[in-house]
């Protein structure tokens, strides 16, 4: 047994939750459509290229959460699941979902997209654990702040390693599939690192290092 982490974004989905969530909200007309449209693919190119203030990204991504009741937002969030997300499960993710499962390794999901967004998608899929960037709660509403040191670039490393502690587990012997090369300080810690559907750069450092690379799209 080991522990089989995985990214999420273009990992384990076929595409990307945070980006999606903002479009959903886009069509929904839940925010204002040419700026909130325009503020997402900036920052979602910010990202692409390695450049992502991660900090400024979630001020913007959890500003709709301040401004619509929580009841209104979960009930969205139920039709964006649905309608949105389960067409970015494949096959052959959720096959080698099962192969984990099976080998009874210890399963996580970690990612930069914020939990409000991923724990049903973590639910759906199967794990009970998630590491993702916490929005603040308080008295019921969200305050637009996240708790805690959010899981992107070696922010990720930081928040792994504060949940080891916390489980009493290490890393021996761990896998870690992703896609993108913003997540190459917890690939290098892993004893096995594998590229998923995996950007230029880190196919290039993968291909370098002799690191797996596969695709867990369907076509």
């Amino acid at each position: 047994m080991a522990l089989a982490i995985f990214d999420l974004d273009h990992t384990l989905l076929s595409g990307d939750s945070d980006h999606a969530w903002g479009q959903f909200l886009v069509d929904k007309k839940i925010v204002d459509p040419s700026h909130y449209e325009k503020q997402n693919n900036y920052f979602y190119e910010q990202y692409k290229a390695g450049g992502l203030d991660i900090n400024e990204y979630l001020t913007f991504a959890l500003k709709p959460l301040t401004e619509n009741s929580l009841a209104s937002m979960l009930s969205l969030r139920e039709e964006f699941i649905e309608y949105r997300i389960k067409p970015l499960i494949t096959q052959k993710a959720r096959d080698l979902i099962a192969r984990h499962q099976q080998s009874g390794d210890d399963m996580l999901i970690i990612t930069a997209t914020n939990a409000f967004i991923t724990r049903p998608i973590a639910t759906l899929l199967g794990f009970d654990d998630l590491i993702a960037p916490e929005p603040e709660i308080i008295n019921g509403q969200y305050t637009g702040g996240i708790t805690g040191i959010p899981s992107f670039h070696q922010g990720k490393v930081t928040r792994l390693e504060m949940w080891l502690e916390e489980k009493e587990m290490n890393l021996t012997g761990a896998f870690f599939y992703s896609d993108s090369h913003n997540d190459l300080p917890l690939l290098n810690l892993v004893d096995k690192p594998i590229a998923v559907n995996a950007d230029e750069i880190l196919t290039d450092t993968a291909t370098r290092n002799g690191w797996p690379i596969i695709s867990l799209r369907d076509a």
